[in-house]
C-alpha cells in the first residue's frame, strides 16, 4: 500500500513531524495570547470607589475599582503565564519556577483579602519556601550531573563532607 503524499509537493510526509503534531500546542498558544491581552481588562472598570449597578453595590479599599482591577490583573496575568510555563516545561529545572508562582499567588491573595499593603509581607512567606525549594532543585541537579559524569553519590557526599573555604564552595557550584 502506498504512503499518503502531500498534494502540494508530491512528497511523502516525514513521520518525525507528523507524529509529533498535537492540537494541545495550538491551544496553549491561544491561551497565552488571550491571557496576555486580558491584562487590559482593568480599563473597563469604573474609576470610582463605589461601583453601583442594578444588581449590586460594591465598595473597594483601593480608592477606585480601576486601581483594584489593575492590581489584580498585574498579578493574575504573570501568575497564569508562569503556571503555563511550569506545566509545559520539560527541563529538569522547571521546579524553580514555583518560587515566582508562590510570590504572585501570595500577592494575589493579599489583594483579594483587601490588604492595601501589596508586595510587602509576601517575602516572609516566600523565604521558607525558597529554603526548601532551592536545595531540592540543586540536589536534583547534582544527581543528574552525577549520572551524566559517571560519579556515584558516595563520592558526591564525600565532596560535601570536606572542609572548604568560601571561594572553594563557590567554585564547586559552577563546576
Amino acid at each position: 500500500m502506498d504512503k499518503p503524499t502531500n498534494k502540494l509537493t508530491d512528497q511523502v510526509p516525514d513521520p518525525q513531524f507528523t507524529d509529533k503534531y498535537s492540537p494541545r500546542g495550538g491551544w496553549i498558544v491561544l491561551l497565552i495570547a488571550i491571557v496576555t491581552l486580558s491584562f487590559y481588562l482593568y480599563k473597563s472598570f469604573p474609576d470610582t470607589e463605589f461601583w453601583e449597578t442594578p444588581f449590586f453595590k460594591l465598595r473597594t479599599n483601593y480608592g477606585s475599582w480601576f486601581t483594584y482591577a489593575w492590581y489584580v490583573t498585574s498579578k493574575v496575568v504573570p501568575l497564569t503565564l508562569l503556571l503555563i510555563w511550569f506545566f509545559t516545561c520539560k527541563h529538569w529545572w522547571h521546579w524553580i519556577i514555583i518560587a515566582p508562582i508562590g510570590m504572585y499567588a501570595f500577592q494575589l491573595w493579599s489583594i483579594i483579602r483587601g490588604n492595601t499593603a501589596v508586595d510587602e509581607i509576601e517575602l516572609i512567606y516566600i523565604i521558607p519556601m525558597m529554603m526548601v525549594l532551592i536545595p531540592a532543585v540543586y540536589l536534583v541537579r547534582a544527581k543528574l550531573f552525577a549520572k551524566i559524569r559517571g560519579k556515584d553519590l558516595k563520592a558526591f557526599e564525600e565532596d560535601l563532607g570536606k572542609p572548604q573555604n568560601l571561594w572553594q564552595q563557590i567554585k564547586d557550584l559552577f563546576q
